[in-house]
């Protein structure tokens, strides 16, 4: 969502603050501004910094690894960024990593799966340590959460 606001000394004396949802209750949703003028931009600094469980399971996703199935990593949806998309089975894959075990956070992940949900996206998340252990385990998963297993 994005708020033009009118600053004296911007280009036509106007600019644009960008604002993601951090965290929704019912009826209730608090934003924060965006250092990132659009999602894609964000999702590319996402890309460069991925972790090691995101570069794992990527190696294994690209190029139509699964199944001849075309995923893509950090892809704006909605209001979010999902670590990697399928748009054929429209299923979206989540890692996440420690942080999520926080029950604010957890609280956060439920409403954004609901919402996306909405959307009409699948999402199915795994923790990061699991991709590390076992990524045959996670892909198998993912193959038969698309059907093609």
């Amino acid at each position: 969502m994005a708020l033009s606001v009118y600053r004296e000394g911007a280009p036509e004396g106007r600019v644009s603050i960008f604002f993601w949802p951090v965290r929704s209750r019912p009826g209730k949703v608090t934003v924060m501004a965006s250092p990132y003028p659009t999602l894609k931009s964000r999702a590319r600094e996402m890309r460069k910094g991925a972790t090691e469980a995101e570069r794992r399971l990527w190696a294994k996703l690209r190029s139509r690894r699964l199944g001849g199935l075309k995923f893509l990593r950090q892809f704006p949806a909605g209001p979010y960024i999902l670590d990697f998309y399928c748009s054929e089975k429209n299923l979206a894959v989540e890692l996440d990593g420690g942080q999520h075990g926080d029950p604010g956070q957890a609280a956060y992940d439920e409403e954004r799966s609901r919402i996306l949900t909405g959307l009409g996206i699948r999402v199915i998340r795994f923790w990061n340590h699991d991709v590390l252990k076992d990524t045959d385990a996670v892909l198998n998963v993912i193959g038969k959460e698309a059907g093609i297993f």
